[in-house]
């Protein structure tokens, strides 16, 4: 478990494995969330990535908000394309909303993806998520798809925002072609 930033607000950022112990909540929480939204068939989603995807290796991450020692939030990104991070598993837990917890999470993925030479951040949410739209809308966002139709229509919406080059940062972040090579 590496601990990589300190909030004034008591909340500890980790990044962890998709194996450890502290991310059992995250998983159970959000299949239990996709099934009441979608149906018995949701936990797929859960599994439609192998974890292996969310490591550094990989060009992922999975991190957590902690708060004295217990998963309050977390979230993820995988390696999308050679420039672009997908957000994945974007959770708070159920005693811990309405607290700006996600947005919190969203921040700190992008950091850490803006940081790893990324560029550009994709992601989908399910039509049934109206808090996850509306997240995305306010932390800027941009919608792929025609927000005056009916989600249900839609199926997977998706999104993208572009972040900040390291220049912006006064930073030196490598291409994400370097950083996460192509497989071979």
């Amino acid at each position: 478990m590496t601990s990589v930033a300190q909030h004034p607000t008591d909340l500890t950022v980790i990044t962890v494995p998709v194996s450890h112990p502290l991310v059992r909540p995250l998983l159970q929480e959000l299949g239990e969330e996709y099934s009441a939204r979608y149906g018995s068939d949701a936990d797929t989603e859960l599994t439609r990535y192998p974890d292996t995807e969310f490591t550094p290796e990989h060009g992922g991450v999975l991190l957590l908000l902690l708060e004295r020692g217990e998963p309050v939030a977390g979230g993820a990104f995988r390696r999308y394309d050679a420039a672009s991070a997908e957000l994945k598993r974007i959770w708070t837990h159920s005693a811990h909303r309405r607290r700006g917890l996600a947005r919190r999470v969203v921040d700190e993925l992008e950091r850490v993806a803006a940081e790893r030479g990324y560029r550009r951040i994709y992601l989908t949410t399910g039509p049934r998520q109206p808090e996850a739209r509306g997240l995305y809308l306010a932390t800027g966002y941009t919608p792929l798809f025609d927000t005056e139709a009916d989600p249900e229509t839609i199926g997977p919406l998706p999104f993208e925002k572009f972040l900040p080059t390291a220049a912006q940062h006064g930073g030196q972040a490598g291409s994400p072609d370097q950083l996460h090579p192509e497989p071979s």
